[in-house]
């Protein structure tokens, strides 16, 4: 189980991880071990609420494929543990990320303070422009 809040958790057989051959440098240890973790998580098919699904399926994220599953490549640890690890955790940053709703933007004016500290920065920098032109007599 993953357990992304205290409502919300995943079933290990919701997530497919697959062992592959890391990229990079590492000598001979890169041809043999296969230490990098592929993790796909089909959205439309969990059992995430549709709430939650429906936002992580709207997000602009390069990870979310047209299909609808995330997939998740960790190679930064030289470890089969770490990096599976590392793939679980930003699955569940992810997910995380998509339940917290965003406040609703109140549209505001500036105050009168502001307006007028505006007009004085114009007319100083007005001035000072027109100081630096040629003097007629």
């Amino acid at each position: 189980m993953l357990f992304i809040s205290n409502s919300v958790s995943i079933p290990e057989q919701e997530i497919e991880l697959k062992f592959i051959r890391s990229q990079g440098a590492g000598g001979q240890n890169v041809n043999k071990v296969a230490s990098a973790v592929h993790l796909r998580f089909d959205i439309r098919a969990s059992s995430l609420p549709e709430k939650t699904k429906n936002r992580i399926l709207t997000l602009h994220d390069q990870r979310i494929n047209k299909e609808g599953c995330i997939v998740i490549k960790a190679q930064q640890y030289r470890t089969q543990e770490k990096n599976r690890e590392d793939a679980l955790q930003r699955l569940k940053e992810l997910i995380s990320q998509a339940m917290q709703q965003q406040k609703k933007r109140r549209p505001t004016r500036p105050g009168k303070a502001a307006k007028k500290k505006r007009l004085e920065g114009k007319k100083k920098r007005g001035l000072l422009k027109s100081n630096r032109k040629k003097v007629r007599y």
